[in-house]
């Protein structure tokens, strides 16, 4: 079911095209309202940030919703947890990185998967091991510099929105972007490098035609 846009001057098809535009590319709200002017449509960026916050989480969601089941090995991080298919299962933005903080975050991923890993992959930080033998402690633990690389370099696309921003103002906003940010932006990002230029215009066409029918613009004439 599509997000309701009662009360909303704006088409649906806009209104879904700034969200994308944001969370798809580094570009700021002033930048988003740039390229929409230049498509002919005139929205302030202060539209375009009030529709990322109300309208990008509940996609997001939506495309959670749609993804298959996640792996049973899961890399994590402190504040973020991918499978072995580099899909983003958990951003969670914590002020310490000590046993408790790491309790919370394995306690808030298996409540939100629903599932338990067979493997749990972290860096070397201490607080990993001291929480993961309090909340699952039958989940294999390996701890090693290098084995987490892919959770680390799922960061990549949020340091790049980071930069673009020139940081996040407040722990609560970062958490609210993320929240968002993670659901929205790996849909658009197949592993391209695994695919033929023919095998990745076809996954995005699987992949646009999703995002309509999440925002409810599925059979709509293409913005202008």
């Amino acid at each position: 079911m599509s997000p309701s846009y009662k009360g909303h001057r704006y088409p649906v098809e806009v209104i879904s095209y700034c969200v994308w535009l944001y969370h798809r590319f580094p570009l700021s709200f002033r930048e988003a309202e740039e390229l929409m002017l230049e498509r002919g449509v005139v929205v302030s960026y202060e539209t375009v940030r009030r529709w990322c916050l109300k309208f990008g989480q509940a996609y997001a969601n939506a495309l959670r919703r749609r993804r298959p089941r996640p792996g049973d090995k899961e890399l994590q991080y402190l504040w973020r947890a991918v499978d072995q298919d580099s899909n983003v299962l958990d951003n969670l933005v914590q002020n310490r990185r000590d046993k408790a903080a790491a309790r919370r975050f394995f306690r808030t991923l298996l409540k939100k998967t629903r599932l338990v890993p067979r493997v749990v992959v972290t860096g070397k930080l201490r607080s990993y091991g001291a929480a993961h033998r309090e909340v699952m402690p039958s989940v294999e633990h390996r701890s090693h510099k290098g084995l987490n690389n892919r959770a680390e370099n799922s960061h990549q696309p949020t340091r790049q929105r980071e930069r673009a921003m020139k940081g996040f103002h407040s722990v609560g906003g970062a958490q609210r972007f993320l929240s968002a940010f993670s659901g929205i932006s790996p849909h658009f990002r197949p592993r391209r490098h695994l695919m033929t230029a023919t095998d990745h215009r076809a996954e995005m066409t699987v992949r646009f035609a999703i995002w309509e029918q999440i925002t409810g613009t599925a059979g709509l004439p293409a913005t202008a």
